[in-house]
């Protein structure tokens, strides 16, 4: 690439342009302009997708990609921000609380999300404490916050093996979820699945998943709670 570079930086200054600095970039020549692949992309834009089409009187949201899930939100309507890390600015349409789940959340909502988050919870990994049993007690907080009629919006790494990856995440069963506490309470009203090459499967089946034979792949659950 280097060939290309100085040849092209050779005709710049010919054509009268003047350079302040050597700063060679080699890389994006034949890079793609970006990729629409990935649990990231998928899960963010999907809920987002919903919350739009649902259209809550408010959103609160645990611990999911500030510059992903949040900024779509926010690009539409006010969302409420909760996560046991500090956040050290906020932006428009976005509030901010520091609050480890894990030890209860103080709102109660109908609207309520937390993506690719829960995998993390009792591992250490973001400043948290060290509890085998973080996911099942963040997950009973998550249910208990939101109001009867409310929905929840959760996504997690899903395989057929289930593991954890000390201390990056867990990797859950599709199923594990319908055994958690407080699962009781809730009805599955969608779901939807990234595949372990980062496309996704909308208006799918948990079995499904299960026949894609994942080995790290995303699944994302929307629950109503019941009355």
């Amino acid at each position: 690439m280097f060939p290309r570079y100085f040849s092209e930086r050779r005709k710049f200054r010919k054509l009268g342009g003047s350079i302040a600095l050597t700063y060679p970039i080699l890389s994006d020549y034949k890079a793609w302009a970006g990729t629409m692949k990935g649990h990231y992309f998928h899960q963010d834009l999907y809920v987002a997708q919903a919350i739009f089409q649902a259209k809550p009187v408010r959103h609160v949201d645990v611990g999911s990609s500030i510059a992903g899930f949040v900024s779509h939100v926010a690009s539409f309507m006010p969302i409420e921000i909760l996560d046991i890390r500090p956040v050290p600015s906020t932006s428009r349409n976005i509030s901010f609380t520091q609050q480890d789940v894990m030890q209860g959340l103080t709102i109660k909502t109908r609207s309520l999300s937390c993506l690719h988050t829960i995998e993390h919870f009792g591992l250490g990994r973001y400043g948290d404490s060290i509890n085998p049993e973080g996911h099942l007690r963040g997950f009973k907080n998550l249910v208990d916050a939101v109001e009867a009629g409310g929905i929840l919006y959760i996504s997690f790494p899903i395989g057929n093996k289930e593991r954890v990856e000390f201390n990056a995440h867990r990797v859950f069963h599709p199923e594990s979820i319908f055994q958690w506490p407080g699962s009781d309470s809730l009805e599955l009203i969608d779901f939807a699945f990234v595949d372990d090459a980062g496309d996704l499967y909308s208006a799918a089946a948990v079995g499904d998943a299960l026949e894609a034979n994942l080995t790290y792949g995303c699944g994302i659950y929307t629950f109503i709670k019941k009355p």
